[in-house]
């Protein structure tokens, strides 16, 4: 498309490494408003592609739902928006301090000095007592805590008895960019990845391949 007011829905795409698909996608979810049309094509104009970038701010770099994307890249910062970018960050400082404790334990099971950890980490048990939930029980050997909590759950030996419903249900599949595993859909198209995220990883990987390879 040479016309200079705008340029079609794959080079918008490209101009943020995503796929056309994407942009279809964020426009179903109303992230995005459909963009006019020129002989039934899209077209982006300058206000089309910065809100694409800022539909890509909130849905890849913020990690945000996308009907939480939607309310932010309507534009209008009454107190919806207000409120919906301020409780995403707030998420967002929950996940981070998650993960500077299991970057703290990380660090810190680094520094054990024993090479047998379950038999001799004279840390173990402290930490165990600390960071799970052995340390709602008082009781001083494992076996005994682990007594203690015979009919505090409603699941209780139920897997002595009978199948548990992970052994009968559907097997899982793992993703094809991040390995981590999730369920097949019942019906249509079978899955390669577990997020749209990962989906999108795998384009922008291949985009680059056959870039260098045509360059070659």
């Amino acid at each position: 498309m040479s016309d200079s007011a705008g340029v079609s829905i794959g080079q918008a795409a490209a101009l943020y490494d995503l796929a056309p698909s994407t942009l279809r996608w964020w426009e179903s979810q109303r992230v995005l408003p459909e963009p006019a049309r020129t002989h039934g094509r899209r077209v982006y104009d300058e206000t089309g592609l910065r809100r694409i970038g800022l539909a890509y701010l909130c849905c890849v770099t913020g990690a945000m739902p996308l009907e939480h994307a939607a309310v932010v890249t309507s534009g209008n910062r009454n107190e919806l928006w207000q409120n919906t970018v301020r409780t995403h960050a707030d998420l967002l400082e929950e996940k981070i301090e998650q993960l500077r404790s299991a970057h703290g334990y990380l660090m810190h099971l680094l520094e054990c000095p024993d090479d047998d950890i379950v038999a001799e980490c004279p840390w173990l048990d402290d930490e165990l007592q600390s960071r799970t939930p052995r340390g709602h029980s008082a009781a001083g050997s494992f076996v005994t805590a682990a007594q203690s909590t015979h009919g505090r759950t409603a699941v209780g030996d139920r897997d002595e008895t009978e199948p548990s419903c992970d052994e009968t249900s559907q097997p899982l599949d793992r993703c094809a960019v991040c390995g981590g595993t999730f369920r097949q859909p019942t019906t249509g198209r079978r899955r390669q990845y577990c997020s749209r995220a990962c989906q999108q990883r795998q384009y922008r990987k291949t985009a680059s391949q056959r870039s260098t390879n045509s360059r070659q």
